[in-house]
């Protein structure tokens, strides 16, 4: 049986993508960043993991507005990584588990999740951006990724609390599939940021802090939060919490948290934290 040994939380900033690209690793701006995932990078290699569910946000690069779902799963043996306009990335494609990825799919389905599906279409920094950060890439990643968009940029949202359902639907599909595997889920996006209108700049560390403690002990609260809230506290774009939450979902009530990592150097509150489950019983 499958099952679930941890979960990520981390941005998806397309910048660090770019300073990836560029080698900026050992910049003096850039190191705390990447220095910040080394930890979990580790954690990924010392526990061998096979597949990663990654949740994320398409911002209109193979997704448009005139057909945008709330929830789409991917399913194909690969996925190129998509160019945004700074040119193709030296990444392999992502590879995919099409047997791994249709059980999630049609697991979710009969649990009430009416997703859509897509096949062949590029995948972009929402997934891109974190990955070379968390798995070595050459020659070839060494696991695979259940891609899962989530809707967070074209209204009505789903709500904070669909997102934690979904994670614990993913949870359960996952522990049904009958092969072996070791499996992390991620959320990605935020924290806080907002890019356009009269608060472009506008950061929140103080919110920011408070959301990461909810998301750990106490991620009901966010749960009950409106689409407003996270806006007004965080950023227009800081909707994407909700993706962490889906994360979260996917995890026990309790858990541990092995590793986090802050940074606010640009527009954006950019963050990795990894959690495990806390065995019943367990002291934090």
């Amino acid at each position: 049986m499958a099952r679930i040994i941890g979960c990520i939380g981390t941005s998806h900033v397309p910048t660090i993508g770019v300073a990836y690209d560029k080698g900026k690793q050992q910049d003096p701006a850039w190191k705390p960043l990447f220095d910040g995932y080394l930890p979990v990078a580790s954690w990924l290699a010392e526990q061998k993991v096979d597949a990663l569910v990654m949740i994320y946000n398409d911002h209109c690069t193979s997704l448009f507005f005139d057909l945008y779902p709330t929830f789409a799963l991917g399913i194909g043996a690969q996925f190129e990584v998509a160019d945004e306009g700074a040119g193709l990335r030296d990444l392999p494609p992502i590879r995919g588990d099409v047997e791994l990825q249709a059980h999630v799919a049609e697991s979710l389905v009969n649990d009430e999740f009416d997703i859509a599906v897509f096949q062949d279409k590029a995948i972009d920094h929402g997934c891109a951006s974190p990955l070379p950060l968390l798995w070595p890439h050459k020659p070839d990643w060494p696991g695979t990724v259940v891609p899962i968009a989530v809707n967070v940029l074209q209204f009505p949202l789903p709500t904070p609390r669909r997102c934690w359902r979904l994670g614990q639907a993913i949870r359960r599909a996952i522990e049904s599939y009958p092969k072996d595997l070791r499996v992390v889920v991620v959320g990605t996006g935020g924290l806080s940021h907002q890019v356009h209108g009269e608060r472009t700049g506008f950061n929140n560390e103080d919110w920011d802090a408070r959301f990461l403690e909810l998301l750990e002990h106490d991620p009901q609260q966010l749960t009950g939060m409106t689409h407003a809230d996270f806006i007004r506290l965080g950023g227009a774009e800081s909707v994407e919490q909700i993706m962490w939450l889906a994360m979260r979902g996917a995890m026990s009530p309790r858990v541990r948290k092995l590793h986090q990592n802050y940074y606010l150097a640009t527009t954006t509150a950019m963050t990795v934290a990894l959690f495990e489950d806390l065995p019943e019983g367990a002291a934090a």
